[in-house]
Order: C-alpha cells, then structure tokens, then sequence
C-alpha cells in the first residue's frame, strides 16, 4: 500500500500507544517518535526503553525523549512536519509547540469528551459505571482535554470487562480512529466542534490509595471500582494485619449485616460479604500479600476467614 505523505510526529509513551504508532506509521509518514524518558524497573532497578520508544526503534523511526517537552521547542521546530499526533504521551504541551505542525496537534483520547478528561478515563470510566465509552480524536489546545471535539468512536464496555480489558480494546480503536480521521481532518472534510463545558468531568490519576475497597458502598459501586482498577492499582481490604487483593467480585444480593462482615464463607458458597444498603458482595476472586491468586472456593479450602469476621 503506498503511503500517504504526510509527515507525522508521534508523541506516546506507554504500551497503549503502541497499535496507534504501529498503525500510523504504516499508512503515513512518521518523522519522529517523542517518548517520555525511559526509567527504572523491576527489583533490579534497570533502566528499560519506554514501549514506544522499542516500537519506534525496530520500526527504525528517529526517537526523542525530554524530561519536558516545553523547554525543547526549539529542537521540534528543526523537524519538518505538517501534524504532531499524541496518544497517551503524558505531558501538557506549551502553545509553542501546538503552533508549529501546519494542522497543529491531534490527540487520540480514551473517553467520550467531554466526560473523563484527565490521565485515567478508561479506569474512572468503569468505576463510575459507564455503559458506553470510546475514542476521542480532538484539537489539542492547551489546558487539559479541552480542545475542540473532531470524531468520537464509541464502543460498549462488557459487564465483564475491566481496565486490564479494556485497555487493549481501547488502544486498538484509537488506532483505528486516527488512520482514518486523519485524512478527512488535514483536507478540512472534519470540521471542529467545541466542547460543551457544562458537560465536562475531571478525574485524577489513580493512585494507590484508590484501591481500597469501602465496604459502605452499594454492591454494585463496589463491583464497578474493582473492575476499575483491576490491574493497577487493584482493590484491597485488611483481614485483620493482612491486606487482600480483591481481583473480581459480584453482586450477591440482600442480607442485613455489619458492614464488612463475612456472611458466608465455604469452600462450597464462597465469600460473601455484607456492604452498603444492605446489600452483599460475592469475592470471586482474591490473593494474599505473596501468595497466588486464587478462587474464593479455592482459597477457602486452604483457609478460613470466619463467618462473622470483619473486612476493612
């Protein structure tokens, strides 16, 4: 297929940006990865590339890396390049630097805009409950995620879907979104829409902390916030001095109880524990500080958590 001669930047980091660099490099020309700097990791502590940085090597495209992009404006001004395209890059970008593409710089964003701006829209997504997400190509302009709106791409999020899920599904569409919107915007066949602001939410990147599970919330709260941060941060409660990962629940019905107390616990019916509203959460699935991660059933042959025990 012979390439159109568009000349791309790329700003990405993560291995979210890996489909859309893989997809747009194959359909235009990219004359240039931007890629946060790589970091330590794992127990030893070894510096390893950022994905878009391995991706971009083996696709043998010239990679930048800044500790921040604002101050290095004037190194982006010696490339020649007619788009700037960011997915998941993870800096704010001076006006600077917006000015200097000829169609300025597009963002592939993982929410329906403006609903879920900010660094974690496929996590918060799922711990409020949406139904619907998607992709957003839009303007970047400076602020965070308020640029104008160019093309969505909605998809359904599954009742068994979590983050670790949707990532991929997400990652995939962006792909997708940018390939095909691309051309449509630089011929001007896309025209800008202007985000309404009385629409628009704000989320945080999810720390730690965000994993812990409240045990006052309604069951289905609950459920919604595990698959929200399964994998990372992942849910936990305390048993006790231990903390337990809590990979997968479901809504199990109503029992009046304590709030955090285990109601049921068997090898044969599971855990299930009491929360918000009267209602009662069934752990699926869970694992101790070192241990494997196990079905409740499973786990609860090898221990037991006492009926009457209190979670949190």
């Amino acid at each position: 297929m012979k390439k159109n001669k568009l000349r791309v930047i790329f700003c990405g980091t993560p291995e979210y940006a890996v489909p859309s660099l893989e997809a747009v490099a194959h359909n235009f020309d990219v004359v240039a990865v931007i890629a946060q700097p790589d970091k330590p990791a794992g127990r030893g502590g070894a510096t390893i590339a950022v994905p878009i940085k391995r991706v971009a090597e083996r696709l043998g495209i010239k990679v930048l890396q800044f500790e921040k992009i604002r101050d290095n404006a004037d190194e982006l001004k010696k490339i020649p390049c007619d788009v700037m395209i960011t997915v998941a890059y993870g800096q704010i970008l001076s006006k600077e630097i917006l000015d200097i593409p000829k169609y300025g710089v597009i963002n592939a964003h993982a929410s329906l805009l403006p609903k879920y701006r900010g660094s974690s829209p496929i996590q918060w997504a799922l711990i409020k409950g949406e139904k619907v997400t998607g992709v957003t190509i839009m303007q970047t302009a400076e602020g965070l995620d308020n640029g104008d709106i160019l093309t969505k791409y909605p998809i359904d999020i599954a009742e068994d879907d979590n983050a670790g899920t949707l990532f991929p599904k997400l990652a995939e569409l962006s792909a997708k979104a940018l390939v095909e919107s691309l051309p449509l915007i630089v011929s001007g066949k896309i025209k800008p829409l202007k985000q309404n602001e009385t629409e628009a939410t704000y989320f945080p990147l999810l720390r730690k902390v965000d994993g812990e599970i409240d045990f006052c919330m309604n069951a289905v709260d609950i459920t919604n916030k595990v698959r929200g941060v399964n994998p990372w941060p992942g849910a936990y409660t305390m048993w006790g001095e231990q903390a337990v990962k809590i990979w997968e629940t479901k809504v199990s019905g109503n029992r009046g109880a304590t709030v955090g107390q285990v109601v049921v616990s068997s090898p044969k019916d599971g855990l299930v524990v009491a929360c918000g509203g009267g209602e009662t959460i069934e752990i699926v699935e869970l694992q101790l500080a070192g241990g494997k991660r196990l079905n409740a059933r499973e786990f609860l042959r090898g221990r037991i958590i006492p009926v009457g025990t209190v979670l949190g």
